[in-house]
C-alpha cells in the first residue's frame, strides 16, 4: 500500500528549509526594526535639519543684483535724467566656433541689425579667444539667439546707460561708451563721482519741465526761419541752469550714431557775436563808472566814420537821445558815444571782471575760450564795435550768465548745472556793481519791451525786461556775410523782482513765406527771437510759482518801474547833451569821434577813479565783517565812492 506522504525528501531539503525559514524570519525582524526606527526617527521623535541646511534648499523669490556701475542722474524735482539697467552682450569664442559663415547667417535672423559679413569675420577670428558680436541687447533678443543654440556664443551680463527722456537735456547729459565710461556732458565731467558712488543720484539744475518747454519754442523758432541752428538758455538769479538746449541735438540713447552736426553744442561750444545784447554790458559799465548817467544824452544824429568804417543805426534818428532810448532804439551810435567815453581800458576791465576773456567755469567738457581783439589792437574802431557787439565772440552761457549779474543786484555767480543740496548754505558770488547800476539797468530792460524793439517778447501778467541782438556772420575769410545774421533776444522776469533770465539764439534764420506776414521778410532778432522767449515766459512762468499781476496792478507796477525815454535831470546836476559832450575824465577817444580836440589838461584822478569803481569786485553778496575793521572801512569807502 502507497505512503499518502509521499517519499522522504531526505535531510538535505529538511536543512534547506530550516534554514530558509530562519533566514525569512532573520529579514523580517530586521525590516520590522527599520520600520520601528523610522516611525520613531520622523513621527515620535523626528530629528529637525540645521537651519543652514533649511536655508541652503529653501526657494529664494528675491531677485538680487550687483550695484549699479554708474549713478543715476536726476533733474532738480528727482525726475530721472539718466540711470543704468541690467542688460546683455553677445560674445563668442572663435576657437569653439566651426562655421563662422553659417552661424553669423542664423544670428542675423534673429537680429537683423548685425553686418552679416561683419559677424562672420569676428567669428572666424580663430587666434582670439573673446570677439564681442553685439553689446546691448534686450531680454527679447537675448531668449531668441539662446534658442538658437550655437556652440561657441555667449552672453555677458552687463550694465547699460538709458536716458528716459530721449533728446531733452541730451547735451547737457552728453552719453557714455559701450564699456559705460563718460565722453560728453556732465556723463564725462563727474565720470569718477558717477562711478565711485553709484548709488549716490546725481542732482542737477535742470527742471525737465521748463527743459521741455524751452525745447519746443525754440525748435519753433528753428523751424518757422529754416535755421541753421538754436540756442535757449534759462538761468536763475544765483547762477543755476535751469534750462539749456542746443539745436539740433540727438537722442542720448543714440549717441554713437548722431550725426557730427547735432553733437555740437552751440550755447557753451559755439563762438557767436552777441550783437546789440551786448549794449546790456556796455550801459552797466558805464554806470558804475560815474563817467555817464542815465539821463545824459548822445548825439546820434548821424553815422560815424572811421578808418574807412560806417557805424549806423538800424532806425536812425536826427536827435540826441538819452540811455534809455539808446537801449530801446538800439542805437549803436549811441553805444559808441558811451564806449569811447569810458575807453578801451575800462572797457576791457570791465569785460575781463564779468568773464568774457575765460572759458565758462560751467560744469560741461568742450567749453571753448571766447574770441576778442588783442590789447595792442584794441583801438578807437574797435571800442566802439565792441559796444554793441560786434568784433568780439563768445559761447551764449557766457554772456547769459553776465547779464544775470546785471539784474540781480549785482553779484557774479558762477554758473552752475548742480541743484542745491538740502540744508546747503546760499551761493556766494562777487560783486561786481553797485546795487543801484543793477536797478537802473531793470528799469532800462524793461523800457525796451515796453517801447522799444523788443515789444514781441511782451507776455501778459508778467513784467519783462530785455534786449535783441542781431549780428551778421563772419565768413572764413574774416569779412562779414550780406544777408545773413544770428537773431537773438536777452529777457529777464519778472522785472520788478527777478526770478530768471532766458535767452534765445537763432543761427542763421531765412525769411520764409510763412512768416512773411509777421516778420516782412526782416530776420532780427525782435522778430524772430523776443517771440519765442514771451512764449517761453508765459508758459514756464505759472510753472516756476511765478503769479501773473493783472489790471490795476499791473499799470501801477508799469507806472512805478520804469524810466521814460526822455528823463529829466535831477535838480543841481548838469547832463551830458550839446554843448557839453564830455564829462570829467572822458577818454581821448570820445574827442576824436567828434572830431574834436581832447584837453591838453586831461583830468587824469578821474579816469582813474572810474576805472578803479569798474575794476571792483567784492567777494560774496556783501563786504564781511570777519574781515579786519581797517578792511572793511576802506572796502565800504569804495563802494561809497
Amino acid at each position: 500500500m502507497p505512503n499518502p506522504s509521499g517519499p522522504d525528501p531526505g535531510p538535505w531539503f529538511r536543512r534547506f528549509r530550516g534554514r530558509a525559514l530562519l533566514g525569512l524570519a532573520g529579514f523580517a525582524a530586521l525590516y520590522l526594526l527599520l520600520a520601528l526606527k523610522l516611525v520613531d526617527a520622523t513621527v515620535i521623535a523626528p530629528i529637525k535639519p540645521s537651519e543652514a541646511v533649511l536655508a541652503a534648499q529653501r526657494p529664494d523669490f528675491r531677485t538680487l543684483l550687483s550695484a549699479p556701475d554708474r549713478a543715476p542722474i536726476l533733474d532738480r524735482n528727482g525726475r530721472l535724467l539718466a540711470v543704468s539697467l541690467p542688460g546683455a552682450a553677445l560674445f563668442a569664442d572663435p576657437k569653439e566656433i566651426s562655421h563662422p559663415r553659417r552661424d553669423a547667417a542664423r544670428l542675423e535672423t534673429v537680429l537683423p541689425m548685425l553686418d552679416q559679413a561683419e559677424i562672420a569675420h569676428r567669428l572666424g577670428l580663430r587666434p582670439y579667444g573673446f570677439v564681442y558680436l553685439d553689446r546691448d541687447l534686450t531680454a527679447a533678443q537675448e531668449l531668441a539667439v539662446n534658442r538658437l543654440g550655437i556652440p561657441g556664443v555667449y552672453f555677458q551680463h552687463i550694465w547699460v546707460r538709458h536716458y528716459p527722456e530721449g533728446d531733452l537735456a541730451a547735451h547737457v547729459l552728453g552719453g557714455v561708451t559701450p564699456d559705460q565710461r563718460g565722453i560728453a556732458g556732465v556723463e564725462d565731467y563727474f565720470n569718477r563721482r558717477l562711478i565711485g558712488q553709484p548709488t549716490q543720484p546725481l542732482h542737477l539744475s535742470i527742471d525737465l519741465r521748463v527743459e521741455d518747454i524751452v525745447h519746443r519754442e525754440v525748435a519753433r523758432a528753428m523751424a518757422d526761419y529754416k535755421a541753421r541752428g538754436a540756442c535757449g538758455i534759462v538761468e536763475s538769479m544765483t547762477g543755476r541752469i535751469v534750462a539749456m538746449v542746443s539745436l539740433p541735438d540727438y537722442n542720448a540713447n543714440d549717441l554713437h550714431d548722431a550725426p557730427t552736426d547735432t553733437l555740437f553744442d552751440r550755447c557753451i561750444s559755439g563762438d557767436y557775436e552777441p550783437g546789440s545784447v551786448m549794449k546790456l554790458m556796455t550801459m552797466p559799465a558805464a554806470l558804475q563808472s560815474r563817467l555817464v548817467s542815465y539821463w545824459d544824452r548822445f548825439d546820434t544824429t548821424h553815422p560815424l566814420f572811421v578808418d574807412g568804417f560806417s557805424v549806423t543805426d538800424y532806425e536812425p534818428v536826427h536827435y540826441w537821445l538819452a540811455m534809455p532810448a539808446v537801449l530801446a532804439f538800439s542805437s549803436n551810435i549811441g553805444a559808441s558815444r558811451i564806449a569811447t567815453i569810458m575807453g578801451p581800458k575800462i572797457q576791457r576791465a570791465w569785460l575781463r571782471k564779468m568773464g568774457f576773456f575765460k572759458p565758462s567755469p560751467v560744469q560741461m567738457p568742450g567749453v571753448q575760450p571766447p574770441i576778442w581783439h588783442p590789447k595792442d589792437t584794441w583801438k578807437l574802431l574797435t571800442t566802439m564795435t565792441v559796444s554793441f557787439g560786434n568784433g568780439i565772440a563768445m559761447a551764449p552761457l557766457i554772456l547769459v550768465n553776465a547779464v544775470v549779474a546785471d539784474v540781480n543786484g549785482g553779484v557774479l555767480y558762477k554758473p552752475t548745472l548742480l541743484a542745491r543740496a538740502p540744508g546747503a548754505p546760499p551761493r556766494t558770488g562777487i560783486r561786481v556793481m553797485r546795487r543801484h547800476v543793477s536797478v537802473i539797468m531793470r528799469k532800462l530792460m524793461r523800457g525796451v519791451v515796453l517801447s522799444g524793439t523788443g515789444i514781441y517778447a511782451r507776455v501778459p501778467g508778467y513784467l519783462v525786461g530785455g534786449k535783441t541782438g542781431t549780428s551778421q556772420v563772419v565768413a572764413p575769410d574774416g569779412r562779414y556775410r550780406n544777408h545773413l545774421n544770428n537773431s537773438s533776444f536777452m529777457a529777464m522776469f519778472p522785472a520788478d523782482h527777478p526770478r530768471y533770465v532766458v535767452y534765445v539764439l537763432v543761427v542763421h534764420p531765412k525769411p520764409t513765406r510763412k512768416m512773411q506776414h509777421f516778420s516782412y521778410g526782416f530776420t532780427t532778432g525782435g522778430y524772430v527771437a523776443a517771440p519765442a522767449v514771451g512764449r517761453i515766459i508765459a508758459r514756464i512762468g505759472p510753472m516756476l510759482g511765478i503769479a501773473p499781476i493783472e489790471g490795476a496792478a499791473r499799470k501801477a507796477m508799469n507806472a512805478k518801474f520804469g524810466i521814460p525815454l526822455k528823463p529829466a535831470v535831477p535838480p543841481g546836476r548838469r547832463a551830458l547833451g550839446p554843448g557839453h559832450p564830455f564829462p570829467p575824465g572822458a577818454n581821448r577817444y570820445a574827442y576824436e569821434l567828434a572830431d574834436q580836440p581832447p584837453p591838453r589838461h586831461p583830468d587824469r584822478a578821474a579816469a582813474a577813479a572810474a576805472l578803479h569803481r569798474v575794476e571792483l569786485a567784492v567777494p560774496g553778496q556783501m563786504i564781511r565783517r570777519d574781515r579786519s575793521a581797517r578792511a572793511a572801512t576802506m572796502a565800504s569807502a569804495i563802494l561809497k565812492k
